[in-house]
């Protein structure tokens, strides 16, 4: 077949199946500016910053534009420039211009955008309505104010997600974003996963600060604090502070924080092996079981939030099994109850829904919390640059004892698939290298949004599936519920790619998701503990402080559904 070109700014850019001009204009090396696009969402072409002149002088978006064969178009003329510059103003002029205060204030689009322009001045009066913030969330804000209309969030929350949280409401100049009859985003059925945040170009979604609450713990000399560090953490904090996105940098975290004071740091990949040894127990015996359904993950709380709202008669069939973060935080709450000091225990997670997850009354004792307080990898990054700390050339620390040893299938928890890869892992009776090998080339990895595999068990074999994204997984119920399908046990996470593409992690370039989840395999391939069951602090762990209570301390009911 003849090859296709178009000519982009005078030259030649070969067209290799692109759906849309924007990228092959992109594949050109050319920063072609937007807002509302997203290569995860639909095309809905409202900013118009992309746009293009053709050879006969018109304008079109590119990022809803065909290429073909022979087009000729410019993307840097002296008009788009003008025009841009006039979208820009138009969107500031629209726009509660707090740029220093903001959250958003250098990583916010708009803000590079002006500044990129050269916007000094905007000649049009300031119409912003200065709404109220919406506060009501754990684990977002929402900022009406600051709102440009992109629309990323709604076609994340309805289109990715399936949620549906928030829409468009009214027409034309009246138009905005909001909850159904305006109420607060916590009366809704957001399930708290800060995809919204983590698409939003602007400061209208950020994510729910709570940096403040760590630094008066930390001055307070009486009481002794505790950090847990998920494992798609420390494959993300880098690029932000000088490093290579996807590097492992878990001992730089540890150094850090014990250099902003913390007293105890710990890897939150040792309770996900708890939760293998819990959750594999639990599946062996629901196979036995006879259900008809299988059994679904319980990690991630976003997961756990939807099929509350949306599915509530598959809870039953939903493992008991707390989550890593809080089976952690019940260890680390035994082993310090006798040190004579006030405890406050602090999770650095991937994820915001974590942060509803520590508010829910299934996880207090009385009406303290097991994890007194939640930080997101953007906020722990934000507390590191606050410090000063060099992260980049600072000494790599261990972890704390006795919360510092744990197998490579721990730390993939991180992917989509790893937690039914760490299942496979524990339930084969192979352990050699080449067993270990093969689990993972039997359909588990990959970022496919739903993976389906068999693997032998016993006699026969495992139907499995593999799901991210929400909007993924009330697809694979719907089908389960009509008896279209049948699986013996489902992962589902929330984030589309698992946890390493959570609502709190830095958002970085397009291929982030692959570089930090290459990363934790990486960390997973030099790893000597390969599964679970073979790593020799689980045997300390359940004798010192488990001891028999593993219902009590490692298990929960969600209201009535588990009962």
């Amino acid at each position: 077949m003849e090859k296709q070109f178009m000519i982009i700014d005078g030259n030649r850019v070969e067209l290799n199946g692109e759906k849309t001009v924007l990228e092959v204009i992109r594949k050109a090396g050319i920063d072609m500016p937007t807002l509302c696009y997203h290569p995860d969402l639909s095309i809905y072409g409202a900013c118009r910053l992309c746009m293009f002149e053709n050879e006969r002088g018109g304008l079109d978006a590119a990022c809803s534009a065909q290429p073909r064969d022979g087009m000729v178009i410019r993307t840097n003329t002296a008009r788009l420039r003008k025009y841009r510059k006039n979208i820009i103003e138009l969107l500031l002029a629209n726009h509660c211009v707090e740029c220093p205060t903001c959250p958003k204030s250098g990583s916010c689009k708009l803000q590079e955008l002006a500044e990129r322009y050269d916007v000094k001045t905007v000649r049009f009066p300031n119409t912003a309505k200065l709404d109220k913030v919406d506060h009501s969330s754990l684990s977002i804000d929402r900022d009406a104010s600051k709102c440009v209309l992109c629309g990323k969030c709604v076609r994340m929350c309805n289109e990715v997600q399936n949620v549906g949280a928030i829409n468009y409401a009214n027409r034309g100049s009246k138009m905005y974003i909001s909850t159904m009859f305006d109420v607060p985003i916590s009366e809704t059925d957001c399930v708290g996963c800060g995809q919204c945040a983590a698409v939003c170009p602007v400061g209208a979604i950020t994510i729910k600060q709570d940096t403040a609450k760590v630094w008066d713990a930390i001055a307070d000399k009486g009481t002794n604090v505790t950090v847990q560090v998920a494992p798609a953490v420390r494959v993300a904090i880098g690029e932000q502070l000088h490093m290579e996105e996807g590097t492992d940098v878990m001992g730089k975290i540890v150094a850090a924080l014990h250099q902003m004071g913390v007293d105890k740091v710990y890897d939150t990949s040792v309770s996900a092996d708890m939760t293998i040894l819990e959750e594999t127990a639990e599946f062996v015996e629901h196979l036995g079981k006879g259900t008809g359904m299988p059994l679904f993950t319980s990690c991630c709380p976003g997961w756990i939030r939807f099929a509350e709202t949306k599915y509530p008669e598959i809870m039953p069939y939903i493992s008991s099994c707390r989550s890593p973060m809080h089976m952690l935080a019940e260890v680390i709450l035994e082993h310090e109850k006798d040190n004579g000091m006030k405890n406050y225990n602090i999770a650095v997670m991937p994820c915001t829904a974590k942060k509803f997850e520590a508010a829910r009354d299934e996880f207090k004792h009385g009406d303290q919390p097991n994890v007194d307080c939640v930080l997101s990898t953007q906020e722990l990054i934000h507390m590191i640059r606050t410090s000063g700390i060099d992260f980049e050339h600072i000494a790599p620390e261990a972890v704390d004892a006795p919360f510092g040893q744990f197998s490579g299938a721990g730390v993939i928890f991180g992917v989509t698939g790893g937690v039914t890869e760490a299942v496979l892992r524990r339930v084969s009776t192979d352990k050699s290298n080449n067993a270990i090998k093969d689990i993972s080339y039997c359909g588990v990895r990959g970022l496919e949004g739903v993976k389906e595999f068999q693997v032998p068990f016993g006699d026969g074999e495992l139907r499995i599936a593999v799901v991210s994204g929400l909007g993924n997984a009330g697809k694979l119920i719907d089908k389960l519920l009509a008896k279209e399908v049948s699986y013996d046990f489902v992962e589902v996470m929330a984030c589309p790619g698992g946890c390493v593409n959570g609502g709190g992690q830095p958002v970085s370039c397009d291929n982030a998701r692959t570089i930090r989840i290459d990363g934790l395999y990486a960390s997973d391939s030099t790893n000597s503990l390969k599964t679970s069951d073979t790593n020799p602090l689980m045997d300390y762990i359940y004798s010192e402080f488990v001891k028999g209570r593993n219902h009590e301390m490692l298990h929960v009911h969600y209201g009535k559904h588990n009962d």
